[in-house]
């Protein structure tokens, strides 16, 4: 069941660091080309972030996902 369940946690973790990690790189070049590199990146990507886990109604799916895998484990 442990073992289950950590499988299942990174594939969540995985899923979830996928969309932020590219929501980064398109920012983080947009900002390069551009010629802002004194602005952090960070700075304009967590916005995206935030309105990106809010439009895919992300805690439903995280918490949905938690029960589906307690129901097949």
């Amino acid at each position: 069941f442990m073992v289950s369940e950590l499988k299942r946690a990174f594939e969540i973790g995985f899923l979830i660091f996928i969309p932020f990690v590219v929501i980064d790189m398109v920012v983080a070049s947009v900002l390069m080309s551009m010629g802002m590199m004194m602005l952090p990146p960070i700075m304009i990507s967590l916005p995206f972030k935030l309105i990106f886990f809010v439009l895919v109604d992300g805690w439903s799916l995280i918490a949905s996902s938690l029960v589906q895998s307690f129901g097949t484990g």
